[in-house]
């Protein structure tokens, strides 16, 4: 740890690291892969950790890059309450802040998507552009069911119900996901692997999912706030780029983000570009070999042509 010019404290990582910073009350966990410039943040999804961006990681090619557990999940502290994208924008913003920069590239996947989108709300001068990787905006939901309803259907019970189950060790959690629809064969890698091995806490035989439900369930309640969310897409002022996932939860299911989503999108905030990654389902765009290489060079140009603009 030092310092920079004004006394505050600042971080200087010079090898693949990983620690905790103070969020917004809370401890908030990190994993810190060095390189050149002013690390890409990135904020993962509902059930996940900051591990599953190691694909992206290693196919940035020597940008440095720092990726957050959200609180509830990871290695971050697991409070009662609050959650919600506010308050997670909130964390992300006091972790960012330790790490002295005076602005950064924010990558979200899924609800991460929604919490990039607060935080360049809430703290426009910490972002210097947005990327909203398959996620960000609902399309309508059916009406007449709750939000834990909605989850069932949208996520899958079995993947949330997989966070109030133990297992007797990491070969067979490997085993639970290997049955799912989530990760086909063809797409599962070394990365996947590394990322899901992480997601597991204590000891065997009695090995438990890092993620809490409640908090879960709490944050998928806020994003269905559509008001919120649209208002929050409305007073984001900084380039933004969509990267949609062809394809939905599993192969052959339409893509999370169909054109009416991306339209509304781009309707909404003033600087938006959209690509599409073929062939990669909302999961593997970020395990699939050739999905994560382009997202990656997407990515790496997106954030060249915002820091030069500052």
């Amino acid at each position: 740890m030092g310092e920079n010019m004004t006394g505050e404290n600042i971080f200087r990582i010079t090898i693949p690291a990983h620690g905790r910073a103070n969020g917004d009350g809370v401890a908030i966990a990190f994993n810190y892969w060095p390189g050149r410039g002013t690390p890409i943040v990135c904020i993962h999804g509902l059930t996940a950790s900051s591990m599953s961006f190691i694909g992206l990681a290693d196919s940035l090619a020597g940008h440095a890059l720092l990726a957050i557990d959200l609180r509830g999940r990871g290695n971050s502290d697991k409070p009662a309450s609050p959650y919600g994208m506010a308050q997670h924008a909130r964390d992300v913003a006091a972790v960012l802040r330790a790490f002295g920069a005076e602005s950064y590239i924010v990558v979200g996947h899924s609800m991460g998507a929604y919490i990039a989108t607060a935080l360049a709300a809430q703290e426009p001068d910490l972002v210097a552009g947005l990327v909203m990787l398959d996620g960000g905006y609902f399309p309508p939901m059916p009406d007449g069911l709750d939000a834990d309803q909605i989850l069932d259907l949208v996520v899958g019970p079995a993947v949330i119900g997989r966070l109030n189950q133990t297992y007797s060790s990491r070969a067979a959690y490997l085993a639970y996901w290997h049955a799912l629809p989530a990760y086909p064969r063809e797409d599962w890698s070394a990365w996947l692997e590394t990322y899901l091995a992480d997601d597991l806490s204590g000891e065997a035989p009695d090995l438990k999912p890092k993620a809490c439900e409640a908090g879960v369930r709490a944050d998928f309640a806020d994003m269905l706030r559509r008001d919120e969310i649209t208002a929050r897409l409305k007073s984001v002022r900084c380039p933004t780029m969509v990267i949609r996932a062809e394809q939905g939860m599993v192969k052959g299911q339409p893509g999370i983000m169909p054109d009416q989503v991306l339209q509304a999108i781009c309707h909404l905030v003033l600087q938006t570009e959209a690509r599409t990654i073929n062939g990669v389902t909302h999961y593997t765009i970020l395990f699939n070999q050739d999905g994560i290489t382009q997202v990656a060079e997407l990515i790496a140009e997106f954030t060249q042509r915002c820091l030069a603009a500052k």
